[in-house]
């Protein structure tokens, strides 16, 4: 079997991928399923350490209109980042450089009450540097041979014009 150079990006833009995802799935995070009723917060906290860049999303299974208010604070309790939330699912990322305990604090903005499944923890994003790069590399192999692929593509032209 020939292995072309346009397979071979493919290859390792699936790779690359797959790494990514393994390393993603390995993160340190937490995953909660609260019930919030008007009014009312509820904390999710982790422990992060380095210079990272930590990720929450917010899923709501039943939502019909709800809005939630989330705030990350970090280790002396600052906001760090905020966002009112009116959509079923949402996925926000944020940057720490303390080590320490930080905190997600959702609370419930509608009139009823709620089901909130959340998830909260680091990206590890500079382990997803080598993955990256290789899918870079994989597609740019896979730009350059379809270059190639369609310059050196003829079209038949007719001879006559049929009307």
């Amino acid at each position: 079997m020939k292995l072309s150079l346009f397979k071979l990006g493919v290859v390792l833009i699936i790779i690359g991928i797959m790494w990514i995802g393994i390393i993603f799935n390995g993160t340190e995070k937490t995953q909660d399923v609260f019930q919030i009723k008007q009014s009312n917060s509820v904390e999710s906290k982790i422990k992060l350490s380095g210079e990272e860049i930590g990720f929450y999303k917010i899923y709501l299974p039943e939502f019909l209109g709800e809005q939630v208010f989330i705030q990350i604070l970090n280790t002396q309790g600052n906001v760090i980042q905020e966002e009112k939330i009116q959509t079923k699912m949402s996925v926000g990322y944020f940057d720490f450089t303390d080590d320490g305990t930080y905190t997600m604090k959702v609370t419930n903005i509608s009139k009823n009450m709620i089901e909130v499944q959340t998830e909260f923890g680091n990206t590890s994003s500079q382990e997803m540097i080598p993955a990256g790069i290789l899918v870079m590399i994989g597609c740019i192999t896979v730009l350059v041979m379809s270059y190639f692929k369609l310059a050196n593509y003829n079209i038949a032209h007719p001879d006559e014009k049929i009307s």
